[in-house]
């Protein structure tokens, strides 16, 4: 994408101080946009604001008086929010018995109602000015159920659904939905998992895709661009076959998730 392309437009990320939502962040702020970021972590924040040169403010996903208030602070200091991009989420992979209650819980808070927070708090204010954009990253786990990661495949399914159904409820508004549903990204929440036979992505491949879709809005977005056709021919294929084939390219993390993850795994869910 070119310089400029953005021309202005206000970009608020959740989860934007580390991982995919910086990059995100600074593509969309080398591309012409005014941005906000929000994350948990004050301190990284606000030194992610400053090495960036955007705006940064404390966000809590899953507290809807704190969504309330980012989404409020970003209209005071930049102007309504033309863009939104849902991508704060957090992951725990393990045997689906051995997964605290703690992690089950988060994943569902974060992943799916802090997509639904964001899509209900800004969605309505984009539709009174009759344009706006809701971008969320999902994951290549909302078509498929890596072994290890089925309750993380669970609120990836939940929040395509959801946006499925908004994006029609909002069919003639002017706001646009998207959805963007990477396979393995090279970033903290998925350490030491496998990529089975897809590559590994990096935060830029994925911020690049997002302004894409900013710039020409579509509904869903697989990266790689593959993955959205395999899945709908697999689903094609008789269960026995489909099971063979999925078994070859999902990866089963059960068998391949290291032990890298373990300082994530505590520091998020206890």
């Amino acid at each position: 994408m070119g310089q400029h392309q953005l021309n202005g437009r206000v970009v608020a990320v959740t989860g934007g101080a580390a991982g995919i939502g910086r990059e995100i962040a600074a593509a969309a702020h080398a591309a012409g946009a005014r941005v906000a970021i929000g994350d948990l972590d004050r301190e990284r924040t606000e030194r992610a604001a400053d090495e960036l040169g955007v705006r940064g403010y404390p966000l809590n996903v899953t507290d809807e008086a704190s969504f309330r208030e980012f989404l409020d602070a970003v209209d005071t200091d930049l102007g309504p929010v033309d863009v939104l991009v849902n991508n704060a989420g957090v992951m725990w992979v393990g045997p689906f018995d051995a997964e605290p209650e703690t992690a089950t819980a988060a994943m569902f808070d974060v992943n799916v109602l802090g997509v639904i927070r964001g899509v209900r708090l800004t969605a309505p204010r984009m539709a009174a000015r009759g344009r706006g954009h809701i971008v969320t990253i999902a994951s290549a786990a909302a078509k498929l159920s890596p072994p290890g990661e089925s309750t993380y495949a669970a609120t990836k399914h939940a929040v395509l659904g959801y946006l499925t159904g908004v994006r029609e409820e909002l069919r003639g508004s002017g706001v646009q939905i998207s959805a963007i549903l990477p396979g393995v990204v090279d970033t903290e929440l998925a350490s030491g998992t496998a990529t089975g036979a897809a590559a590994l992505l990096t935060p830029e491949k994925i911020a690049a895709t997002v302004l894409d879709v900013i710039v020409a809005p579509r509904f869903v977005t697989t990266v790689p661009g593959y993955i959205g056709p395999l899945v709908a021919i697999t689903g094609l294929l008789p269960q026995r076959l489909r099971d063979a084939f999925l078994r070859r390219a999902v990866p089963n993390q059960l068998t391949t998730a290291g032990a890298s993850r373990a300082d994530y795994q505590k520091r998020m869910f206890g």
